[in-house]
């Protein structure tokens, strides 16, 4: 009898990772105070058929991991087809070529394999991994899910009743519910300001041609971006990656998405939320991967509200007043904007009070810059704990995504450390004053709060 599909997902994936721990992690390997980039040995690979990919070699496990991702997710869909690109990701190997649902899943937890879609803003991803005696099959069921998805009928309808009921929970959780509030604030008429999978109508209106449409239009070469990690010679994956995608179009459709510029409209927006406490998130504008003010953005976020209870944000929120058991910061990126995000929860009756610690706290920062035994934190502990990221193969092809995503060479990890070394205290008072306006932030607080939010 065979297990249910969420079991039997699950199951593929716990095996193949507790077959990855069972070897030592890559960064483990580098030695106390090796850099990430001296270890990784990120290789650039050019496939026969032109296609490029970033490697890093690990002989030591018999695993391999590739994640890819192609131009063009949810921002994509048509406004009365929201989900289409979270249904399609649910539903690639869901059955392919001849390989019906029950048969595709069958071959992939027989063999071991993970292979899982996901769509996000800006990209449709994917994610492949393997044992390195069961690569050919795993490269197969790739290929087939990518160039021949099935969306038969019953398949559709069961990961279209299975997105219905997340956008059912995620409409019962405070915390999604603020996010949307926030995200229709900032983006009123653009794709970002939509919900990313969909509403129960627009997912009950995606039809089969819809969703052979999506695969046809998005599943392109031309802006197609892929990393590997693992048991994997340069020569072997480039093969492999001209087997997995060289069948598919040279290029996309033409997919015309408006520029995004967060909306001047910082009118408090208030959505009513039973129990004690209030949920508060604020963004305004951010600064960009690749600009080179990152590095220093990426430090005084860190200060203001990285992990721990030291930061401005906890220490004047928290630690001296009790009004919040967390708050925190952090930078965030599409392809078409940028965000610097403040989050945070308090007691219906305190909101206003914490609000106004928030903006006093950037106000104060953007005028006076931080301390040196703050920078110096900062930069201890993002240098630190970044090799903490390499852990196995599969994370490591992950993080490379990541960072071809966001524009960077692959050489970045050579010089990610030296970067933030290099960040000076006037560095960080500069971009403090680009960055921190908090009278120009979007804020949304979901909850019961009493009095006024500014």
């Amino acid at each position: 009898m065979k297990a249910p599909w969420a079991f039997r997902w699950a199951f593929q994936w716990a095996l193949v990772l507790a077959l990855m721990l069972l070897g030592q992690p890559v960064w483990a390997a580098m030695g106390a105070q090796a850099s990430p980039a001296q270890a990784s040995l990120v290789e650039r690979v050019v496939s026969p058929g032109g296609i490029e990919v970033w490697l890093v070699r690990d002989a030591k496990n018999p695993i391999i991991a590739l994640d890819w991702s192609f131009r063009g997710g949810a921002a994509t869909d048509p406004a009365d087809r929201l989900g289409l690109a979270a249904m399609a990701a649910g539903l690639l190997d869901e059955g392919a070529g001849d390989l019906d649902s029950a048969a595709f899943q069958d071959r992939l937890a027989d063999h071991s394999i993970g292979l899982a879609f996901n769509a996000s803003r800006d990209w449709f991803s994917g994610a492949l991994l393997t044992l390195r005696e069961n690569r050919q099959e795993a490269f197969t069921l790739a290929r087939l899910a990518l160039t021949a998805p099935r969306f038969d009928a019953d398949a559709v309808a069961r990961i279209r009743g299975q997105l219905q009921v997340a956008v059912r929970r995620e409409e019962a959780d405070p915390v999604t519910v603020a996010y949307h509030a926030l995200a229709r604030q900032l983006f009123p008429d653009h794709p970002y300001g939509r919900p990313l999978r969909g509403t129960t109508d627009t997912l009950a209106a995606i039809t089969t041609d819809d969703l052979r449409g999506f695969a046809a239009r998005r599943l392109a070469r031309d802006g197609l971006l892929v990393t590997a990690a693992g048991d994997i010679d340069p020569a072997e994956l480039g093969a492999a990656v001209d087997w997995i995608f060289g069948a598919l179009p040279a290029a996309p459709a033409p997919a015309a998405i408006p520029d995004a510029r967060p909306s001047a409209d910082v009118r408090p927006v208030a959505v009513s939320w039973p129990g004690p406490q209030s949920l508060f998130v604020q963004a305004g504008a951010g600064i960009p991967p690749g600009d080179p003010d990152w590095p220093a953005a990426l430090l005084l976020s860190h200060i203001l509200g990285g992990e721990g209870l030291e930061s401005r944000l906890a220490e004047a929120v928290r630690t001296r007043r009790g009004l919040s058991y967390d708050v925190q910061c952090n930078l965030q990126s599409y392809a078409l904007a940028d965000l610097f995000i403040v989050s945070g929860s308090t007691a219906n009756a305190t909101v206003a009070q914490a609000l106004g610690l928030v903006r006093h706290t950037l106000a104060e920062v953007a005028a006076h810059g931080v301390t040196a035994r703050e920078l110096r934190d900062a930069e201890t502990y993002l240098t630190g704990s970044f090799p903490l990221q390499f852990t196995n193969d599969r994370a490591i092809a992950a993080l490379l995504l990541d960072i071809r995503r966001d524009g960077y060479p692959a050489g970045f990890l050579d010089h990610r450390d030296a970067l933030l070394r290099r960040v000076t205290l006037a560095d960080i008072r500069r971009v403090a004053a680009r960055l921190l306006r908090p009278d120009a932030m979007a804020t949304v607080v979901v909850g019961g709060a009493t009095g006024p939010l500014r």
